[in-house]
């Protein structure tokens, strides 16, 4: 069982059809009852007289003492007139709000504005706040998977899935009983079919998702929104189900991350043709018509050229408008190399007579400022943070890697003869830390307040850099000049063994070391290298901890937990080793919850976006609870989600390709981070007033590994749309496909239809040929480098008639 997602008209999801369940939070309607908690049903706007320049506001959240007259006519369940609750607005404008169901059972929300005066009315803004049992506080980690639902919009207009949904608008709330706007509570948003009135005031510094709108009404006239509820059986089922109430959908091919390298398709289903599609900024994407297997759909080809953000608006003979937010990026090795360069250049740390030791040291950087970190009031944001990741190693670039990993992680960020009291591997919260009696003549900043945070930290995940050491020499022999690759691999060893280490009092020495931690992918790739390079004792160590792990979580109801009330990051882990030791159970309980938090729709930002929300107050230069965009839940939950599709025996299933474009989704996340220096953001603020990429860099370097980690190109076979490529850019003659990949790292294709995954340890792969009649595949070439490994690895059901071509 997973946190429910519901397609209402946005893409909230249900994965289980349950009427008896409630999606509201009627178990703490009593604690919500107060002025200023908004409910579903609740009416906001802003309206002036035309040729007016102030906006009123209505908002029947705040005006909860004087109840409107409400009654059983027109057919509704319920009739409600507010011409009693605002005087001021019923002199030139009626409000009137109607539950009602329709044919199928359906619950829909109608709120009708008449104009009843004799001055036409400009509607600056509409919205309906939305209230769903978003709400963690006080209840178990069960408690919260069993009782709890998320949503994610799909700010789209038209094909918002609904009336039309310009912005998603966070509404403000006092903290109260529930802890509004907390880690426990991110709180709740209204729907906005109009904004303009925002946009020329609180939003008027960012550039909005869709341009803001107002409407007229003229006197005797009036204009109604409505939403409809719909609950759908899965969540692959939410875009059919849309098709179904006559609203266009729009999936893009293999997401809305687009490198300019890489041709992307957009695939359209609607009840009008398409009139035309106008993109924003100008000249950015190039839509070219192409066919799709299945009629119903018209489909494009989408060039991409710039960077950053595009909106194309595709507007229907019928009147509707639809939105697909596209990020474009350079070619991605190009981003890669940029990176790259950023971090062992401008975040690359020399001064050795720092007092705490951080030299030499990729360190954080603020990119809107232009400048390392070296003091914040959040001691492990400047006392090394996650910030260090590499692919395509580049010699200097690895030598420098090496100095950082010898003289700075190894024996000061990380214990090594135990004299501090730490077990040995231990790594310390940070070496960065606010106690002017222990570093003499040192100044710290006086405009920071060193009393809040000070010497706290967190533990850093230094195995990753043992690890890349590792993986660098595998695929370039020779490249490392301090250590053997064997040295680095024992480090990410010893230090993914440590993490189990009790004090002598049976302690953990790492907190919520029993439940999944960040990026224990890695620890896999670490436990098949040792099996290889013939290191068994350490293997069956590192194993032995890893299944008396993974035997807890078999007994646990929600194993995903850690200091937070519920989180997005402890997925992968479990996932990994419940896989690994054949927990079936578990693993599929893993992979519904990482679906109930990770959505799919016509957006950059939110399609395959985890969900976080309060990592902003750990390690952005904005501290806020806000729905954050590309966090390193992106990438790392994308990884068992792929997973997941690796070892579908039916690929080419809708349910099977939910798990492909979700985990493409948030494998592409990440390089949307880096903007066009190679400065990369710990995650994009969403807020209307922000609507911006946060200036540290903080923790991104999981992130990016996760991406790296699951780069790949995938070959499929989609029911309604043909032969498609997730990650390259695919040729079709007759039976035979020609793939380019133009991933990140392109040393892994996948063939869905034969279960084949073709995996390189060095060498990178330029083009792939299939025969989909034959089921023959025939031999990559090579672009660089020396190949020392080729897995032809039967993933599930490699035909008996097929066969592999060397030639």
């Amino acid at each position: 069982m997973s946190l429910r997602r519901w397609c209402l008209a946005l893409n909230v999801k249900a994965l289980h059809r349950d009427t008896s369940f409630d999606f509201s939070p009627s178990d703490y309607f009593s604690l919500r009852n107060d002025t200023g908690n908004y409910h579903t049903g609740d009416i906001t706007l802003r309206w002036r007289v035309s040729g007016q320049s102030e906006w009123n506001d209505v908002d029947t959240a705040a005006q909860r003492p004087n109840n409107p007259i409400s009654s059983r006519a027109n057919g509704s369940l319920l009739h409600s007139d507010f011409t009693n609750v605002f005087p001021q607005a019923a002199q030139h404008v009626s409000i009137v709000r109607d539950w009602k169901t329709d044919r199928k059972g359906n619950l829909q929300l109608y709120a009708t504005l008449a104009n009843t005066g004799r001055q036409t009315i400009e509607i600056g803004a509409f919205g309906f706040p939305l209230e769903f049992n978003n709400i963690f506080t006080n209840r178990t980690a069960t408690d919260t998977t069993n009782k709890c639902v998320l949503v994610d919009p799909y700010i789209g207009l038209d094909a918002g899935y609904g009336s039309q949904l310009e912005a998603w608008r966070f509404l403000t709330e006092e903290s109260g009983n529930t802890y509004y706007q907390s880690q426990v509570y991110e709180g709740n948003y209204a729907w906005q079919t109009h904004s303009l009135a925002y946009a020329e005031n609180e939003w008027n510094a960012t550039n909005p998702w869709n341009h803001g709108t107002s409407a007229f009404i003229h006197p005797g006239q009036s204009t109604t929104f409505a939403l409809t509820f719909s609950p759908t059986q899965n969540v692959y089922d939410i875009e059919s189900a849309v098709a179904s109430l006559g609203l266009p959908v729009a999936i893009g091919i293999p997401g809305y991350v687009l490198p300019t390298d890489l041709v992307g398709k957009l695939f359209l289903q609607a009840s009008a043709p398409v009139r035309s599609i106008s993109v924003s900024p100008s000249g950015m994407l190039r839509f070219t018509p192409t066919k799709a297997s299945n009629g119903a759909w018209k489909a494009y080809n989408v060039a991409a050229s710039g960077y950053g953000r595009a909106a194309a608006t595709i507007t229907y003979d019928n009147g509707l408008r639809q939105t697909v937010h596209y990020y474009v990026i350079s070619p991605i090795t190009d981003t890669a190399n940029r990176l790259s360069s950023f971090m062992f250049d401008e975040q690359w740390f020399a001064d050795k007579s720092d007092p705490f030791n951080r030299a030499p040291s990729v360190i954080a950087y603020d990119c809107q400022a232009d400048h390392q970190i070296l003091q914040e009031q959040r001691a492990w944001i400047a006392g090394l943070s996650d910030e260090e990741t590499h692919v395509h190693p580049v010699p200097a670039e690895v030598a420098k890697l090496e100095e950082m990993a010898n003289e700075v992680v190894w024996g000061w960020l990380q214990d090594r003869n135990n004299d501090s009291g730490q077990p040995e591997y231990g790594v310390k919260r940070s070496v960065f830390f606010y106690d002017p009696s222990h570093v003499p003549g040192y100044t710290y900043d006086p405009s920071i307040d060193w009393t809040t945070w000070g010497i706290l930290g967190q533990s850093r995940r230094v195995r990753s850099v043992y690890w890349g050491l590792y993986g660098a020499e595998r695929a370039n022999p020779g490249i490392l000049k301090t250590q053997s690759r064997t040295w680095y691999l024992e480090k990410a060893y010893r230090t993914a063994l440590a993490s189990q280490a009790l004090y002598p009092n049976g302690t953990a020495v790492t907190s919520y070391s029993d439940v999944g931690l960040i990026g224990e992918t890695i620890w896999k790739g670490i436990l098949d290298a040792l099996y290889a390079e013939g290191m068994t004792d350490y293997a069956n160590q590192l194993k032995q901890s890893m299944q008396a792990r993974q035997a807890v979580w078999t007994g646990q109801d929600d194993p995903f937990g850690n200091e937070m009330a519920w989180d997005s990051t402890g997925q992968e882990g479990v996932y990994v080793w419940s896989k690994y030791f054949g927990d079936t159970a578990t693993v599929t309980k893993t992979l519904n919850s990482i679906r109930g938090y990770m959505p799919t729709v016509a957006h950059w930002g939110y399609n395959g976006n985890a969900r976080r929300y309060w990592d902003f107050e750990y390690g952005g230069k904005i501290e806020q609870i806000e729905r954050m965009i590309h966090h390193y839940g992106s990438s790392l939950n994308a990884l068992p989600v792929l997973g997941a599709y690796e070892n579908n025996p039916q690929p080419s299933t809708i349910a099977a390709l939910y798990d492909l474009r979700i985990g493409y989704g948030g494998n592409m996340g990440p390089l949307t981070n880096i903007n066009a220096a190679g400065c990369p953001s710990t995650a994009f603020h969403s807020y209307a007033d922000l609507m911006q990429w946060d200036g540290y860099t903080g923790d991104y370097g999981p992130n990016y590994n996760g991406h790296i980690i699951g780069a790949t190109t995938y070959v499929v076979q989609h029911p309604d749309f043909g032969w498609l490529s997730f990650g390259g850019n695919l040729e079709q003659r007759g039976s035979v496909l020609s793939v380019t990949p133009k991933d990140t790292v392109r040393r892994r294709v996948y063939v869905a239809p034969e279960g084949l995954l073709v995996e390189f340890d060095a060498a990178e792969i330029t083009d792939i040929t299939y025969d989909t009649v034959s089921h023959s595949i025939t031999r990559p070439l090579f672009a660089q480098g020396t190949v020392t490994k080729v897995v032809f690895r039967d993933v599930f059901h490699f035909p008996a008639v097929g066969s592999l071509a060397a030639n």
